[in-house]
């Protein structure tokens, strides 16, 4: 039997903390409650693999939440943990700053619970991915890193993470570049191939039905031969991955970063979270059907 997750809500007010705690037990996850950005920021540095996400207030006495994001996004150890903003302060500019700062999830005050909810559910779903991810790149030894180049076809998702997790290989540090990879290769499959819209996968998020429908649309016939082509080389210096799909594009621009609009939803980070984790540059070309992921090597 799995053991809950575990949930960090560093707030000042005792009256959050409660409310927090109380709909988070009742969620099935097992809530630490710290008073204080020092203390809560002590728990993280002591157990860097112990919590699934934090609940962050911006606002608190002494040590910040703000500066508290900033230490835990300076931490190799903790830069992959969810930190969600609980905080009040909901203008553009403050939004801008928290995401900016690394965080990437906002939820504000007075907070809607079936909303609280959705957002930890998703923050604790792309920790356990990111973890697995992690787990997958540390296994995986061999021949890879001296790989120069080599191309691959997937098809779903699972060929998606197993493909992330190979070619992370190639890198120095394959556990901090096999997150970005496998964001890139899933966007593939669901947006680009199966032309899952970023409101539908938001409405399937939701009804908690996104990975079935995955499988759904593998199935239609007129996706059935379609694949996601992957080349990989090793060249000045670089690391160097080739990614295109067989859909219409979108309009990357939107995604590089995470924008205030965007920041209360429960998914669309991937991109932008590739290019600020894994990539040091991030091309797109064609309709944005196409991707050179880009990382520096010593």
């Amino acid at each position: 039997m799995n053991s809950p997750a575990q949930i960090l809500v560093i707030d000042d007010d005792p009256l959050v903390r409660g409310l927090l705690e109380y709909q988070l037990r009742r969620a099935g996850y097992e809530p630490t409650l710290a008073e204080d950005g020092a203390r809560g920021l002590t728990l993280l540095e002591e157990e860097p693999e112990r919590f699934a996400s934090v609940l962050l207030d911006r606002t608190l006495p002494g040590m910040n939440g703000m500066e508290v994001l900033a230490r835990v996004k300076a931490d190799d150890a903790l830069r992959t943990v969810p930190v969600i903003l609980v905080t009040g302060i909901a203008d553009p500019e403050s939004v801008r700053a928290g995401l900016e700062a690394g965080a990437y999830y906002y939820l504000t005050k007075p907070f809607d619970a079936p909303m609280l909810l959705a957002i930890v559910r998703t923050a604790v779903n792309d920790r356990q991915e990111h973890r697995t991810l992690r787990d997958s790149a540390r296994r995986t030894v061999g021949s890879f890193s001296l790989m120069v180049r080599g191309d691959y076809r997937l098809r779903t998702l699972e060929e998606a993470r197993v493909l992330a997790g190979l070619l992370a290989q190639c890198s120095t540090d394959p556990e901090r570049i096999v997150v970005g990879l496998c964001e890139l290769l899933v966007n593939a499959v669901e947006h680009g191939n199966l032309g899952i819209s970023y409101e539908e996968k938001t409405t399937l998020i939701e009804a908690g039905a996104w990975e079935e429908e995955v499988r759904r649309r593998l199935e239609l016939p007129e996706n059935r031969d379609k694949r996601v082509s992957v080349a990989f080389e090793r060249a000045d210096g670089e690391l160097r991955y080739r990614i295109e799909d067989c859909g219409a594009g979108f309009d990357w621009r939107r995604y590089l970063e995470i924008s205030p609009a965007r920041a209360f939803h429960t998914h669309g980070r991937g991109i932008a979270m590739s290019r600020s984790l894994s990539f040091d540059r991030l091309e797109y070309s064609g309709a944005g059907n196409r991707v050179l992921a880009v990382r520096g090597e010593s």
